[in-house]
């Protein structure tokens, strides 16, 4: 077996201390954006002071056009705030009823896990080795709660504070983009970063403590340690679910209602001020894509982490105690976060983006420039963080892994993750033949372009699945279900950049937005809309690798149930497991229904308030009323609060409900056949909706010969692609964003609840 280069030592200063850089390099990216003055802060709200020059930046008066404005800078910081607050006030809302469920559930978790060995505080024979005694049941139970209040809090945290960044920097943004797209791209970028360094920071150094803290009691049983923190990867990932499909819902009936009312019938232009859904629609891209992602991202992490480490205690790393291989899986995240450091750099201080056409290049050079430096991470923390030889633990029996084996596992997630990310690129960017198809089909109307686009997402989930499954077969072989667990966690190793250039997107789109109500030029929306258009395609690889990570994230964990819940082999001939297989396969599909007719029903109200006020407030079309934006950002709200309900519980209570009532194995089978027919709709509905979205802006830039024969604005090519991004809006915001947390949450819920499974599971089948 031999020792580690790396001491335990040397490793309990290397991760946390590698946190700490990521917290202090994403401050200091947020003082850099904070130098951008909107106004006096303070008093942002109430400009009683009279005195115009008060905090404003004066490089920042002195347009290109040479209109020195004080009134646009105001106007900014009015926008800014509102959609601040109407995000603020909903995240909050949102958080009550979740803090509800979040209670319910630990005390549920409690019960079921306590009830085990009937609620006994005596030390038990191990399950994986009889002849050595581990800690009850119960202190399991405590502490699986424990460390799924811990996961929930850090998932929400992680949300909100996405959700301020973005709101702090999106007119920041828009004031920029008056010297130039360079110093407005970097502004996006710089918060972009804030968030994905804060969040793969605190992810990392939450877990890394709570280990340390739990070893205390543990002390030797390792086994019960891991299997307590996989509570960790749950709390999660149930905030995110309510996160993506609560935000999803938020920003899609704004987005819908805006578009049909204000693009279709009225014929003005997008984020106009007139159009009373549009406050709602831009505080929707804060809760949806940012907040939503960040939770959900954090999710991954957490899951794909736990996967590999309960996995691990199991194998020689555990039944020897090598701390050091044992947390191998953070110092892979924790040197992701130096390499995603270096890579930032790249874009906003090495090389400076001077023109429009130079943006989608620095996006992707990021994801190619992690990706490289990351495999020499991986390799140098293999080599230093591993024994030349040990074994993982493979269902019942211990397979001899080389160092340079799980390198590779890893090395295989990471280069996925890039063929994921590039082919989802190909298929959503306006760049490509695919989208310029999709956008000649609207000459011809909305139908075609529907049946173009659908045809376009069935197609787009071909190379991904190929990717997923070599990396599945590569990482399987050499390292078991360990290695699958340690190639998520490869794919999600750059998580740091993923989220900066996924964040950035949204950040530009409300940047656009502010532009465009603050009564800006032309000249800088086109500037805003090109931000827009490079983020559209980078939020779109960003689900991508979401999507591709969830599904190793989801077999790794459906590896640890199946080696937990002592299931020797999960037969697909017999009538318990199948039946699971047709269930699971048919979830994603009863979750995707719901939610879409949500944002259906909340979208039907927008419509017809937006209509209401056009049609009942005098002067409205020709600006000279303003109005009433805090009932559509009403609708918005409890709509998504009240429709968030019904797929949240779907998803939770399914593993609990097939556990108890049908056993392990019927659940084995639905867990694999969620998971294979989920990973398909999402990839399809995600690439569908991107795809469409900018088949709509490549006819509106108008930046092509073959563009401008479909536009301008306002033709009916022009109007048919509005009707097909509006359909696909709800495809690759909520439903398509939601179903690879279903695949994770499910797996991850199983995984905690397999010892109460095993022992009182499957009711129905012992009554026959």
């Amino acid at each position: 077996m031999g020792a580690t280069i790396l001491t335990d030592l040397g490793m309990e200063i290397l991760i946390p201390l590698c946190a700490v850089i990521g917290i202090v390099f994403s401050l200091f990216q947020w003082f850099l954006v904070s130098k951008v003055t909107v106004s006096n802060d303070k008093a942002a709200t109430s400009h009683a002071s009279g005195d115009d020059k008060n905090g404003y930046s004066e490089s920042l008066i002195e347009e290109e056009e040479g209109i020195n404005d004080h009134n646009v800078v105001t106007k900014c910081a009015e926008i800014q705030n509102a959609i601040s607050e109407g995000a603020t006030s909903f995240l909050f809302t949102m958080y009550q009823y979740v803090g509800v469920f979040m209670v319910a559930f630990a005390i549920l978790i409690l019960v079921f896990l306590g009830s085990v060995e009937g609620f006994s505080t005596k030390n038990q024979p191990c399950t994986y080795d009889s002849t050595k005694t581990c800690k009850p049941a119960l202190a399991t139970a405590v502490f699986s709660t424990i460390s799924f209040l811990l996961g929930a809090v850090t998932s929400v945290v992680s949300g909100f504070l996405g959700m301020k960044i973005a709101t702090y920097a999106n007119a920041r943004t828009t004031l920029e983009a008056r010297k130039g797209v360079g110093k407005a791209f970097i502004v996006a970028f710089r918060s972009g970063a804030v968030m994905g360094f804060l969040l793969a920071a605190n992810g990392l150094l939450v877990l890394f403590i709570t280990i340390l803290l739990f070893k205390m009691y543990y002390g030797e049983d390792w086994e019960g340690l891991f299997e307590a923190i996989t509570g960790y990867g749950l709390g999660g990932s149930s905030m995110a679910l309510f996160g993506r499909v609560g935000g999803g819902i938020y920003t899609k009936a704004a987005d819908v209602g805006a578009d049909l009312v204000g693009k279709v019938e009225r014929n003005i232009p997008e984020d106009d001020p007139r159009n009373p859904a549009v406050i709602a629609d831009n505080v929707g891209d804060n809760v949806g894509d940012i907040a939503g992602m960040g939770s959900d991202l954090f999710g991954s992490y957490a899951e794909s982490s736990c996967a590999a480490l309960v996995v691990a205690s199991i194998s020689s790393f555990g039944v020897n105690h090598e701390l050091t291989a044992m947390l191998y899986p953070l110092l892979i995240s924790s040197v992701g976060i130096l390499v995603c450091l270096i890579t930032t750099l790249f874009a906003t201080d090495f090389f400076e983006v001077k023109a429009v056409k130079e943006i989608e290049p620095a996006l992707k050079k990021q994801l190619i420039i992690s990706t490289a430096l990351m495999t020499i991470g991986i390799a140098v923390v293999s080599w230093v963080a591993l024994p030349s030889t040990f074994t993982i633990f493979n269902f019942g029996v211990q397979k001899e892994v080389k160092s340079w084996q799980l390198f590779l596992c890893v090395a295989v997630g990471l280069w996925a993750g890039l063929v994921i990310g590039f082919v989802t690129e190909y298929y959503t960017s306006n760049a490509y033949s695919p989208v310029q198809d999709v956008a000649d089909s609207c000459r011809t109307g909305a139908a075609t372009n529907v049946i173009f686009g659908l045809a376009l997402g069935y197609k787009s989930v071909i190379i991904p699945i190929f990717a997923i499954a070599i990396s599945i077969f590569v990482s399987f072989s050499f390292a078991a279900m360990y290695g699958i667990a340690v190639a998520a966690l490869g794919m999600l190793s750059t998580i740091a950049t993923g989220l900066a250039i996924d964040a950035y997107g949204p950040i530009s789109d409300n940047a656009g937005g502010i532009a465009e109500m603050a009564g800006m030029s032309h000249k800088i929306r086109e500037r805003t809309d090109a931000l827009d258009a490079a983020g559209n395609t980078t939020a779109a690889i960003g689900k991508g690798f979401a999507i591709g990570s969830a599904a190793l994230v989801s077999l790794a964990l459906f590896g640890a149930f199946v080696s937990r819940a002592a299931i020797s082999t999960v037969d697909v001939l017999t009538p318990k497991v199948f039946i699971g297989l047709l269930v699971g396969a048919m979830l994603p599909y009863w979750f995707s229904a719901m939610t879409m007719k949500s944002v259906g029903s909340a979208a039907l109200k927008m419509v017809e308030e937006v209509r209401r006020q056009f049609n009942t407030i005098p002067g409205l079309m020709e600006g000279t009323a303003k109005p009433d934006y805090a009932t559509c950002v009403k609708i918005s709200t409890d709509a998504s609060i009240k429709e968030m309900i019904p797929p949240g519980c779907l998803v939770m209570l399914t593993p609990l409900i097939v556990g108890i009532l049908f056993g392990v194995e019927t659940l084995s089978g639905v867990l694999a056949g969620s998971l294979v027919s989920g990973v398909q709709i999402a990839i399809s509905a995600s690439n569908t909706g991107g795809a469409w979205d900018n088949a709509k802006k490549y006819i509106e830039a108008g930046a092509s010969e073959h563009a401008r024969t479909l536009g301008p604005k306002g033709s009916d090519a022009h109007k048919a692609a509005v009707i097909g991004d509006t359909v696909g809006d709800p495809l690759k915001d909520t439903s398509g964003p939601s179903l690879n947390i279903l695949i994770k949450l499910m797996a991850v819920e199983s995984l905690v609840f397999a010892p109460f499974f095993a022992t009182h599971g499957g009711l129905l089948f012992k009554l026959f």
